[in-house]
């Protein structure tokens, strides 16, 4: 049973090191491969959404879905099961209406919602789920069901910054993508790449102790600058990207000067990591507005 004020294990960071937009994190799932996906949930979370074709009101909660799954990189799988397709399915677990969406954690299910909600809604209700497998240890991240356009092309020009990606040596590959911008200043992967690098290169390789510590000091001093940068860093780096937007725009709200203006900062790096037109991203910018002006 998943307990959810336990921390265990290490905080495993390593599969982060490689830029936003690596693959695709969404998959179908039928009575076939039900319970060899479900398997998964004992290394990383799964948020399970139960759908119907002829339900024209979930299509956007999909796409919406759809996309915070492929901006997480890997922190939790979408699984979508069509309950038309896989109605003894959806009888055993006794779904009445759809969508329903539902986390699993070690094998365990748990009910977030029914029914349709905005992406900054279901967004928290995943971070909930997240808070919870990291409380347990389950820290893993689900390889890409598919690659992108992106990862297909596979240009030369982004090769050994992303092999210093892989070898961790993040100093190294923050300087390659930095060498790439000063040529094309607009380039998204590269931009994307210096600032995954850079966060990695802070948080570094935590065990679940000293991360936890450092969420705990971040929650007793809200505004206290170092704590927080701290905090926000590991949330974005463990995939719970709109916690540790939501921390450091508090903290911003909440302070003037220098302390703001470093919270700023941090914020709008941390935002380089996601890719353009990432929901979570317009959101946090949106926020950012509002606390600052």
């Amino acid at each position: 049973m998943v307990e959810p004020n336990t921390v265990r294990g290490a905080v495993d960071l390593s599969s982060l090191a490689r830029p936003a937009g690596g693959g695709v994190f969404v998959t179908e799932v039928t009575e076939a491969n039900f319970e060899a996906t479900l398997s998964q949930s004992v290394r990383f979370p799964i948020v399970i959404e139960f759908y119907s074709p002829r339900d024209p009101g979930g299509a956007q909660l999909s796409r919406d879905l759809a996309a915070l799954a492929n901006a997480a990189g890997g922190a939790w799988l979408l699984a979508r099961i069509d309950v038309d397709q896989s109605t003894r399915l959806a009888q055993a677990l006794k779904i009445t209406a759809v969508p329903l969406v539902v986390g699993v954690l070690a094998g365990q299910l748990m009910p977030l919602w029914q029914g349709t909600l905005s992406s900054p809604e279901a967004a928290r209700h995943i971070d909930e789920l997240l808070k919870l497998a990291a409380a347990n240890g389950l820290l893993g991240r689900a390889a890409p069901v598919a690659p992108t356009a992106q990862d297909e092309a596979d240009d030369p020009r982004y090769a050994a910054a992303e092999d210093a990606m892989e070898r961790s040596d993040f100093a190294a590959a923050a300087s390659l993508f930095d060498k790439l911008l000063q040529d094309s200043p607009t380039d998204a992967r590269a931009k994307a790449g210096k600032a995954q690098a850079n966060l990695l290169a802070r948080v570094g390789q935590p065990d679940a102790a000293t991360a936890a510590a450092w969420l705990q000091a971040a929650e007793q001093a809200p505004t206290a600058v170092e704590p927080v940068l701290r905090a926000g860093d590991l949330e974005v780096a463990l995939g719970r990207t709109q916690a540790g937007f939501d921390r450091l725009i508090a903290a911003i709200a909440a302070t003037a000067g220098d302390e703001r203006d470093q919270l700023r900062r941090r914020l709008l790096e941390l935002l380089d990591t996601l890719e353009p037109g990432d929901p979570i991203g317009l959101t946090a910018r949106r926020n950012l507005a509002t606390a600052l002006f």
